[in-house]
């Protein structure tokens, strides 16, 4: 029996086309999500197309179409048109694709990213722009459905953690058409009660059920808010345009409530640490103050408050005594001083220069002699003292102490007979 072998590539070529010459392949119409996305350097978009069961290569070049107008991502649900065939290098059959489009949900993404790119361009996520949650607020706004489980869940989260906040309903449309006018008229309606902050949101749903809180206008509604708000939109996983704007925030509705308020358990605990320390610290500042108070009770000085006084006396007689030596030094030196001049100057002008310098030596002696303590001596005063020591207190002395006075003129040495 003779065999005829084929070569892979007469195989794969006779498989080929079978497929180029099947009008049903020559335009198919799928959907599927997007895989292995590369958008290769050429421009050519390389990617699989699969779904639960199945996945099928795709290809399109990007010089034979118009550019997509959207950024193809993996993950992305999408409806694609194209013709089936073989790439022969490979064995593979794939899609080349004409026309690709987002699909369903896929179009919602687009439009969501698409806006979230023009509002954070604008600057509307900016963190600047966010404003502060107050710690203890007085009155809160609450803008949501007004049934279901989202304002329960937050009604009972503030009334839990902080039962003494008011809160004030501003019930809105979350869902479906009429939905983000509603949300923009409560939001500019909440402005004109005295809020501290705004806790604005849904429980949570499918991507059609949040998109109110995905519309431009409830976007900019939240910047312009002068009230902070906290944005509380679906589960821990949803995110929203209004949650990037929002001044803050929160995975739930209940979340949302817990950023608003503090816990009043806290709020006590936190004061009685607060009482605690205050006491300590009152204690510390009492004791240092009784350690200084006993410290100088037994001062020195106190228990001593003479000795104050002998040492300021003595340090006045050391300033007297050196007074004295400084007075006598400038004397002299005046003197050496005027007698050289004199001596210079009777060379020059005997006469009138000696009657000049003789009036300035006289002015400046006079002027020397005021400035001299010794001469309220001569006005009949005197300086007592007992062991160089000035006296001026009779308590200082006893009977038999051997003193000096000092006089105008001399020294009297003299014995102390009594005292008065």
């Amino acid at each position: 029996m003779n065999i005829n072998y084929i070569t892979i590539s007469d195989l794969t070529r006779y498989i080929k086309a079978k497929f180029d010459f099947d009008s049903h392949l020559q335009k198919v119409y799928i959907k599927g999500e997007v895989s292995n996305y590369k958008h290769h350097s050429t421009g050519h978009l390389y990617f699989t197309l699969k779904d639960e069961k199945s996945k099928i290569l795709a290809v399109r070049f990007y010089n034979r179409y118009k550019p997509l107008g959207f950024e193809l991502e993996d993950g992305m649900k999408v409806l694609v048109s194209g013709r089936i065939s073989v790439y022969e290098p490979t064995g593979n059959y794939q899609i080349y694709v004409d026309e690709i489009e987002p699909d369903g949900l896929g179009a919602l993404y687009l439009e969501y990213e698409k806006l979230k790119k023009k509002l954070e361009e604008k600057g509307l996520f900016d963190a600047r722009y966010k404003k502060p949650i107050p710690k203890f607020p007085k009155r809160i706004g609450v803008i949501t459905a007004p049934t279901g489980a989202a304002i329960r869940d937050i009604l009972s989260t503030i009334k839990r953690r902080y039962p003494i906040v008011e809160t004030i309903l501003f019930p809105a449309l979350v869902q479906g058409q009429g939905a983000k006018e509603s949300i923009v008229k409560q939001i500019e309606e909440a402005q004109n009660y005295d809020l501290d902050v705004i806790i604005c949101g849904r429980g949570g749903g499918s991507i059609e059920d949040l998109w109110a809180f995905n519309e431009e206008i409830v976007a900019e509604a939240i910047f312009k808010s002068k009230v902070p708000i906290i944005s509380a939109v679906g589960h821990e996983i949803d995110f929203t345009i209004a949650d990037f704007v929002a001044d803050a925030r929160a995975e739930t509705p209940t979340g949302a409530a817990e950023i608003a308020v503090p816990s009043y358990v806290d709020i006590i605990n936190l004061i009685n640490q607060y009482k605690i320390r205050l006491n300590k610290g009152i204690n510390n500042i009492i004791n240092e103050r009784k350690i200084k108070l006993d410290s100088i009770k037994d001062s020195y000085i106190l228990k001593n408050p003479l000795s104050l006084y002998e040492i300021k006396s003595q340090k006045l007689d050391n300033l007297i005594d050196l007074l004295n030596k400084n007075i006598n030094n400038k004397l002299n030196n005046s003197m050496v001083k005027y007698n050289s001049i004199i001596s210079n100057n009777l060379l020059q002008n005997p006469n009138n220069m000696f009657i000049k310098k003789q009036h300035q030596f006289e002015v400046l002696l006079n002027k020397i002699e005021l400035l001299n303590p010794l001469k309220v001596l001569d006005k009949g005063y005197s300086v007592v003292k007992l062991n160089d020591k000035v006296i001026k207190d009779a308590s200082k002395l006893k009977e038999k102490d051997n003193i000096s006075i000092t006089l105008s003129k001399g020294v009297v040495k003299a014995t102390v007979i009594g005292k008065e």
